[in-house]
């Protein structure tokens, strides 16, 4: 049976999934701004052709032998490329900049794959580095109308007279747990015993610290498909700057970013809705620094982000199912004392299968690793966990 999981195709874990929409390489930070708001995904891809000014045209109307999927852009690259110094002070012209320059340039980030390529190679990629794979639907023929439809628009789903989705780490982790009894007993060995605890590569910042300082790491976490950690002067875990809540936001965030503590930024983006008294320092500092445009951005984009839409999913799962002690969330105090800004965390005797529970059912890649008395003490990936699933995959072949 394991041999046979090894041997699965990735387009069975593609079934359902939404064609992925698309950007050219071409378009600009504003224009993929509003495509993420007028449709509000989490992601759009950036493709290196474009169809939508000829219907009729073969593979490629931009030189290229076939369109590629190369990269992808959120709402977090956009409040980090606008918290630059000279895009804050001139956010007009930042959002005219080509969609190009929120593209990491680390090669591998995103893979094409094809759909009969088996389970494992999906994971060799991931730990590899992949990111995301690009996988081809298996839908049938699209009729014509259709296509000169999806052509016409800006966010075709439509690349080589196919359609593509997203197969994530998260996908990958749902589809092993489904299948958890065949790797027993790893399954429910602690954490510690199975060598995945990171303890070298945790971003974290002080509560007290400038948010100016995470902006480095929340780029990064963006890539590593973690969070930035909030500490105390003792080490403890009191809360996350998480790019998941952050790309829930709008832009204004950079406003924030460039003026708050990072304490005081938990408290901002916080699902509860900003405080009033947040705006208000947010604006007097931005006056303080000549950085009206800024002001401007951030009083034109207060009607669109108040934090409310926050994704409900992200607190799927019940403190009672975890428990608020062992396996819970860490509640941290936030600026104002008066919400939360929860980080999800395990111990280090956790079993792996609880902590993939966890991080699956909250919608995290990670779960952050304590000691009893909240010190943090590690990361959890989900890269981490098909290391050891793969490990146990060959052993068992």
């Amino acid at each position: 049976m394991a041999v046979s999981l090894l041997e699965r195709e990735v387009s069975d874990l593609c079934l359902g999934k939404p064609a992925l929409r698309s950007l050219s390489i071409s378009a600009t930070v504003g224009h993929a701004l509003s495509v993420l708001k007028r449709f509000g995904d989490n992601y759009i891809s950036v493709w290196n052709c474009d169809h939508r000014h000829l219907p009729g045209a073969a593979k490629t109307d931009a030189g290229f032998e076939e369109c590629r999927c190369v990269g992808k852009v959120c709402m977090v690259d956009i409040i980090c490329f606008l918290c630059k110094e000279e895009n804050l002070s001139n956010p007009g012209t930042a959002l005219q900049a080509p969609v190009s320059v929120l593209i990491p340039k680390v090669p591998g980030l995103i893979r094409h794959l094809e759909p009969n390529a088996s389970l494992v190679e999906a994971i060799d990629l991931i730990l590899e580095g992949a990111q995301n794979l690009v996988i081809p639907l298996e839908s049938g023929t699209t009729n014509s109308r259709k296509k000169l439809l999806q052509i016409t628009l800006s966010n075709s789903t439509l690349h080589n007279n196919r359609e593509y989705c997203w197969l994530t780490q998260e996908d990958i982790i749902r589809y092993l747990l489904n299948s958890i009894g065949l790797f027993s007993p790893t399954p429910v060995n602690p954490i510690n015993s199975l060598n995945i605890i990171d303890t070298q590569n945790i971003l974290a910042v002080h509560y007290d610290d400038p948010a100016s300082l995470a902006l480095p790491f929340i780029a990064q976490s963006l890539e590593m498909q973690t969070s930035v950690a909030i500490v105390d002067t003792d080490g403890k875990l009191i809360g996350e700057i998480s790019p998941f809540t952050l790309n829930s936001c709008g832009e204004d965030v950079a406003a924030a970013i460039a003026t708050l503590s990072a304490g005081d930024l938990m408290a901002y983006i916080d699902c509860g809705g900003r405080p009033e008294d947040l705006i208000q320092l947010v604006k007097e500092r931005l006056q303080e620094r000549n950085l009206e445009q800024a002001l401007e951005l951030m009083e034109e984009d207060s009607g669109i982000s108040s934090g409310a839409s926050f994704s409900s999913s992200y607190s799927s799962s019940s403190d009672e199912e975890f428990g608020v002690g062992r396996g819970g969330r860490l509640g941290g105090y936030s600026a104002r004392l008066v919400r939360r800004s929860e980080a999800i965390v395990c111990y280090p005797w956790s079993s792996l299968v609880a902590v993939m529970i966890q991080a699956l059912a909250h919608r995290v890649s990670y779960v952050w690793v304590v000691e009893d008395d909240g010190t943090l003490a590690g990361i959890v990936t989900f890269a981490g966990m098909m290391k050891v699933f793969r490990e146990r995959l060959r052993s068992m072949a």
